[in-house]
């Protein structure tokens, strides 16, 4: 008989159980104010129910607990940070953090800038995780597996959204696997009677090309100019490789004994490529690097509209500078 009493007591129990749950599932877990709130990586379940109870989303953990396993989506929470406003209920709470629908940030790489640059704006983003990257440009470079050789022009230029809970070691390789991949592709529909033997060759003189100007009108005949230069063995004699060689040293003023001081990056006085790019290149340098226009010119000059002028003849060279330049150093 006391089988038969406590049947309906346990089903009653577990009615009355269930209806709590299904209360508490519908009920809105957050005050009058959106919340944010993060969720690290490896935490479950229990753990993310305990960070939200800590920072006001939910009052008691162990009902969200209970609806996870019930529902399975216990083994699915997903890290990341997450912003949720007023009214959510707490079904839809656990719906969000089981399906990666986090709150991503944003950072912007432009191109041409230099890997100094993209260290500036890493440190400046409050969203990135630190970690400590190597100071070092040969020991960063080594920590996202390259073993010999410069980061510098191997990161593309791009806006990449990421979590908060990324790391910046994780948005630099992504950025480096990103330049792989463009500069992979365009290497494999590269013309034909290049100067460039190799994909690294490639991007140092993309990294030029992006340096010498923002007109993409210019970029191909540029290229044409580089190339005819190291065809005859001419000097590429491009300002921006002194200036990158000078490092802290230049002050934004480019002077004639500047482009006389001997460096590995001072094509004034150095035949072929520098030896590393000189900034990050964007996709359409790195397609001119390697499409370069037909083009007998030798020389070109800044019109200072963004455009440039070309000459295939140092005395015609020679008037376009002083047409455009007003008397200043001939550049190039």
């Amino acid at each position: 008989m006391a089988y038969f009493v406590l049947l309906p007591l346990a089903t009653a129990v577990a009615v009355a159980a269930a209806a709590a749950l299904y209360l508490f599932a519908w009920r809105p877990a957050l005050p009058s104010t959106p919340v944010e709130f993060t969720i690290t990586e490896g935490r479950g379940l229990r753990a993310a129910a305990t960070g939200m109870v800590q920072v006001g989303v939910l009052d008691h953990a162990l009902p969200m607990v209970l609806l996870g396993r019930l529902t399975g989506a216990d083994t699915r929470v997903r890290a990341g940070h997450y912003e949720l406003q007023a009214g959510a209920t707490t079904w839809e709470l656990l719906q969000k953090i089981t399906s990666s629908d986090v709150t991503l940030s944003g950072i912007t790489f432009v191109e041409g800038w230099t890997l100094r640059q993209w260290r500036a704006a890493i440190a400046a983003s409050p969203d990135i995780r630190r970690e400590g990257l190597p100071p070092a440009d040969a020991e960063l470079a080594q920590a996202l597996g390259i073993e010999s050789g410069s980061l510098e022009g191997r990161l593309f230029p791009d806006t990449y959204l990421f979590t908060r809970s990324s790391t910046e070691r994780a948005l630099l390789a992504r950025a480096l696997r990103t330049m792989d991949e463009h500069l992979a592709r365009e290497w494999a529909v590269r013309g034909a009677n290049l100067q460039v033997r190799t994909p690294y060759e490639a991007l140092v003189l993309a990294s030029i090309i992006e340096k010498e100007t923002g007109n993409p009108g210019d970029r191909k005949r540029i290229s044409g100019v580089f190339h005819n230069r190291l065809r005859i063995g001419m000097r590429l004699q491009t300002d921006p490789t002194v200036i990158y060689g000078m490092g802290e040293a230049f002050d934004g003023d480019l002077r004639r004994r500047d482009l006389l001081e001997d460096t590995p990056f001072n094509t004034y006085t150095r035949a072929g490529l520098p030896p590393t790019p000189i900034a990050m290149p964007g996709l359409a340098s790195l397609r001119a690097a390697l499409h370069p226009e037909p083009t007998r010119a030798l020389y070109f000059v800044a019109r200072g509209d963004g455009t440039s002028e070309f000459s295939e003849t140092l005395a015609d060279h020679n008037r376009a500078v002083r047409k455009y330049q007003l008397g200043q150093s001939a550049g190039r």
